[in-house]
């Protein structure tokens, strides 16, 4: 291993596209009625026309605020991130196996993302390995991807699992879930403040709309996490990586969390509701997978850490 790469920093540039407040018991994913009689369109072909998931189209809610602005403030937290993981030496350098593995499962998986949104071809994607032992992993839009070491070695990830959470992540980014959540925010903040003043509530009448609002705004964060698996799922099956491995990811998942929850598990659905969820999607991935040419190389987690 490496002497420069620190693998139990504490980053305090901190940053978790997963956590939005969100604890409701149970998730039930967006229903896309009408799917096929509307035409709904994945990167400009017919959901009843493509192999592969159906999630519909990106919402609405993402117009009200630029893109642009989005992947430039996501560009600026990222490079604070890897600046100060570079001053505690806690950055892999690009030599490391496991960045290596890293770049390459990302090499495989990025000529797939083009299709769920256009503006992928233009993204300067990047991926690093952050020396801590939190287990999470993000990619933030504009293609900004970072696995911290803890995922990696606590959960002992195979190469079809790692594919599996990094689809998962570059999903949220190409379903462009922040910006949706952002433009939701705007909507109902400027809804709150307009029946505020035309119920003459005040201050009290804010308050209280405000909790409706932020309740109407957080809960859209699992089933964005349950579209994320299905894309992520699809992604890494053209890739060639094995579609199972999504169950046995989120069955290790499982067992991390049966201590404190990991930081990833913030607000995703259970695991026995998102296995079951992929175990049902695995068939519409399949002959896709099949198809793939497989990676030449295979990479190993890193080892273990002592008990």
């Amino acid at each position: 291993m490496s002497l420069h790469f620190v693998t139990d920093a504490r980053l305090d540039t901190r940053i978790d596209l997963h956590r939005d407040g969100c604890h409701c018991p149970r998730h039930q994913r967006r229903l896309f009625t009408g799917l096929l009689g509307a035409g709904a369109l994945v990167g400009g072909t017919p959901a009843w026309a493509r192999e592969g998931v159906d999630v519909g189209g990106r919402s609405q809610f993402s117009k009200l605020v630029s893109a642009e602005q989005i992947e430039q403030a996501a560009s600026e937290q990222y490079v604070q991130l890897t600046q100060e993981a570079r001053q505690k030496k806690a950055l892999a350098p690009v030599s490391h196996p496991q960045q290596i593995r890293l770049q390459a499962i990302a090499d495989r998986l990025i000529p797939y993302t083009y299709e769920w949104n256009p503006r992928a071809r233009q993204w300067k994607w990047e991926v690093v390995l952050l020396g801590e032992q939190t287990v999470n992993a993000f990619c933030m839009p504009g293609g900004k991807i970072a696995f911290y070491w803890g995922i990696l070695q606590q959960l002992q990830l195979s190469d079809d699992e790692v594919a599996m959470i990094m689809g998962h992540e570059m999903a949220h980014a190409l379903r462009e879930h922040a910006r949706e959540r952002l433009g939701k925010q705007t909507a109902t903040r400027g809804a709150i403040e307009l029946g505020a003043m035309l119920l003459g509530l005040g201050e009290l009448g804010r308050t209280a709309a405000g909790l409706g609002g932020q309740l109407l705004t957080l809960k859209f964060g699992r089933e964005d996490e349950s579209e994320a698996d299905l894309v992520g799922l699809e992604l890494a099956a053209r890739a060639g990586y094995d579609p199972e491995s999504g169950v046995t990811l989120w069955q290790k998942m499982q067992a991390a969390s049966k201590g404190a929850p990991p930081q990833f598990l913030s607000t995703h659905p259970s695991s026995g509701t998102r296995i079951s969820d992929i175990q049902a999607n695995i068939p519409k991935v399949a002959g896709l997978y099949e198809r793939a040419q497989k990676p030449a190389r295979r990479f190993g987690p890193p080892a273990a850490k002592a008990s």
